[in-house]
């Protein structure tokens, strides 16, 4: 149970020792503070923090139910053993009610560490039940906002690609001197920032597509270093402590940078007179013990990524909404309140987890747990690609929503290519199968009405096994590789996507 401090409210010395002598004889650390009266008792609770009370019924000017209200207006949990010479039932009922733990009379006095030992356990075992529960809640919130997010990501994306799209394909015809041309940069300038708000938006809903790879933590942060000291400014001193035997771990490499940046410039906005920010790695083998109390955690080994800063902390208020979108303590406009949300977003994406300590005027850590992987060489990138040509290949677009399958087509059919049209995957099979010549390439939505991409994938490399595949989205909730179901030669194209990289 380790080493306990408690105050024990008592104005007979033949009883503060008999219950010090007890409490001691049968193995209990304790450090006893004691109190005679209620005054210097209030004193000490506004002052120290107890692990248990212990208070005598008869006080003078006063009892030990006014002992027990003053615990209780300031913590409702707190162990409280009462103690009496000639408790009636009456009074350890009330006592009980009133939110005693547990009360023991003086002529049993040896066995009060029985009594002690049965509070405080029972209370730890309480708070651990209500974290729980509360942890739950935040997680089925945040849930609900992340679909919600991601929902709302995906409708903006869709329209964000008509946007842009057509604004880039107006601005390759126009002319550098028109005078049409800024006003049509401006708009598709808002429209990339629009997407990279959508972006974020996909990070915390757990939405984005991810590919995977087996990172070591130390090069992607000693990759950033110089970037992060422009970023930060003179003012702020950044230290990398990185263990050198640090464990691998999996994710998006892109992501996992974004994770980093969004800590670093968090930390720095919380040090407007400057100060230190320390980025840490380490490994961490995660017991049992750890696990239960942090159960959306999982044991065994982790990598661990620490960034902590020297600023001006939180109080309990701020850390409860720290990762809810759109929250921000900043002034108005100064931030949009996406950069934690979408840190927990690629965390949680990557199989890890996010702890926060703070308090106000003495800094914040973060800590991030990742799971250790296996050592396995990763798959060899892709090949960089080669300059675009005009195509003359016929390619079936599967896209439900008109706007952007008109847009796609008429990008597509500007480069010379032959576009066949559908708007669902049932659709887009018949086309297929109506089709007298080869079909390339299929270009396909993966969320549509009635079949899916993938599933329309499938059923077209059984009758047309050379066909390539290129899957396209506003968000989805799978992985890539998850995606791609063993199709080779399949690629993402993620939504708003440009005319270049279409």
């Amino acid at each position: 149970m380790g080493k306990l401090r408690i105050l024990q409210v008592e104005d007979n010395p033949t009883d503060v020792d008999l219950i010090r002598q007890s409490l001691r004889r049968n193995g209990l650390d304790v450090e006893m503070v004691t109190v005679d009266n209620l005054a210097d008792c209030e004193r000490l609770l506004e002052r120290d923090k107890f692990d248990a009370i212990i208070s005598d019924y008869n006080l003078p000017q006063g009892d030990g139910l006014q002992v027990l209200a003053m615990v209780r207006r300031r913590d409702r949990d707190l162990p409280f053993v009462l103690v009496s010479g000639s408790l009636g039932e009456e009074k350890a009922i009330e006592a009980l009610k009133l939110g005693a733990t547990d009360y023991i009379l003086k002529d049993r006095l040896p066995r009060i560490h029985m009594a002690v030992v049965r509070a405080i356990s029972d209370a730890r075992e309480r708070a651990r039940a209500r974290a729980l529960e509360a942890q739950f809640i935040q997680s089925q919130k945040m849930e609900a906002v992340g679909r919600l997010a991601g929902g709302i990501a995906h409708d903006f994306n869709n329209m964000l690609t008509v946007i842009n799209g057509y604004s880039e394909l107006l601005i390759s015809q126009m002319t550098a001197d028109d005078p049409r041309r800024r006003d049509v940069e401006e708009i598709h300038q808002a429209g990339q920032r629009a997407a990279g708000l959508t972006r974020q938006l996909l990070a915390f809903s757990r939405r984005q597509i991810i590919q995977p790879r087996i990172l070591h933590l130390n090069e992607l942060i000693e990759g950033l270093e110089r970037m992060l000291s422009r970023l930060i400014g003179e003012d702020v001193k950044l230290q990398l402590r990185l263990d050198p035997s640090l464990y691998p771990m999996q994710g998006d490499a892109g992501q996992i940078e974004q994770v980093i940046v969004n800590l670093v410039v968090n930390a720095r906005d919380a040090m407007p007179k400057g100060g230190k920010i320390i980025i840490e790695t380490m490994n961490a083998d995660l017991d049992a013990a750890f696990v239960a109390a942090n159960p959306d955690l999982h044991p065994g080994p982790h990598a661990m990524l620490l960034v902590s800063d020297t600023g001006t902390g939180m109080s309990p208020e701020v850390k409860s909404h720290l990762f809810e979108p759109f929250f921000t303590t900043k002034d108005l406009g100064k931030g949009t309140g996406l950069g934690l949300s979408t840190v927990l977003g690629i965390v949680q994406q990557s199989g890890g987890s996010v702890k926060v300590s703070s308090e106000p005027g003495w800094g914040t850590t973060f800590r991030i747990y990742f799971p250790r992987v296996a050592q396995n060489a990763d798959p060899k990138p892709p090949a960089a690609p080669t300059a675009p040509s005009r195509g003359k290949e016929t390619i079936l677009l599967a896209e439900d929503l008109e706007t952007v399958r008109r847009l796609t087509r008429a990008v597509l059919e500007g480069e010379g290519y032959t576009v066949l049209t559908a708007e669902d995957g049932v659709e887009a099979a018949k086309v297929a199968e109506a089709h007298p010549g080869p079909i390339h390439l299929l270009l396909t939505d993966i969320v549509m009405p009635n079949m899916s991409g993938p599933e329309l994938a499938l059923q077209l490399r059984r009758s047309r096994t050379e066909i390539k595949i290129v899957y396209s989205s506003g968000y989805t909730d799978r992985g890539l590789e998850e995606i791609k179901q063993g199709l080779p030669g399949a690629n993402f194209l993620q939504k708003p996507f440009s005319v270049a990289e279409l």
